[in-house]
């Protein structure tokens, strides 16, 4: 298989389909949300809610229009995820293929004044910081959550927030994501990114024009560059 080595001052990482498989949780949050929600179709929403922010998710499916309601709905679903990926022998929040060599390579990297990448997740700062815990992932200094942003993704806010935090342009970074709209945003902040195919078919990616699109992280190789930033191959199918 062909392989392709580019270069970036730093790497923005999506967290949920990206890092950590968090689908368990997310199927249970929405099955206890069901409850109150009963007109939810639960495979439906698995399908095309990732990426997306709890808040937008919940206005969208639940229908919530009151802001305080919408908030407090949100930050309940959030609070389920992690919980209820361990019940009813659900296997709980855990890494993704390729993502433990990943920080074997570039985890201490992480660390201001210039860290050599970041996370940047449509998850809330309560969520992504309790999903990080329960997978072990290690937690970057730079790592953007919902509340950081006015505009999640498929808007570029996040991507250039992380950039800037990292004090790199844009323009040099690389952007790791599982879903469309994480995609598009990265895109739109002019960064080039990579496509995993852990949530979506090859399909929906292709339509979201990913620079790369691989299976997953495994397929990725991350080492440092001798004049700076890293060196990332990437592995495709013929």
């Amino acid at each position: 298989m062909p392989s392709t080595t580019i270069h970036a001052d730093a790497v923005l990482f999506d967290m949920d389909g990206t890092l950590v498989d968090s689908t368990s949780g997310l199927e249970g949050a929405w099955n206890l949300f069901k409850k109150t929600y009963p007109q939810l179709d639960i495979r439906a929403i698995l399908g095309s809610s990732h990426g997306v922010r709890a808040v937008e998710n919940i206005r969208n499916y639940c229908g919530i229009t009151d802001i305080d309601e919408l908030e407090r709905e949100a930050e309940r679903f959030d609070s389920a995820i992690v919980p209820c990926a361990s019940e009813d022998g659900r296997p709980g929040i855990v890494l993704l293929p390729g993502v433990a060599a990943a920080f074997e390579a570039i985890g201490a990297y992480r660390f201001l004044p210039n860290p050599l990448w970041a996370i940047c997740t449509s998850g809330s700062k309560a969520y992504a910081n309790s999903a990080t815990a329960s997978a072990g992932v290690p937690v970057p200094d730079v790592f953007v959550t919902s509340e950081d942003v006015e505009q999640g993704k498929p808007a570029p806010d996040p991507y250039i927030l992380g950039a800037k935090r990292s004090g790199v342009k844009t323009e040099n970074c690389v952007v790791v994501e599982d879903a469309p709209n994480g995609v598009i945003s990265g895109n739109a902040a002019g960064c080039k990114t990579i496509g995993l195919l852990t949530t979506h078919n090859k399909e929906q990616m292709e339509a979201a024009h990913p620079h790369f699109l691989v299976p997953d992280m495994s397929f990725v190789k991350f080492s440092l560059a001798t004049a700076g930033g890293l060196d990332i191959t990437i592995t495709t199918a013929d």
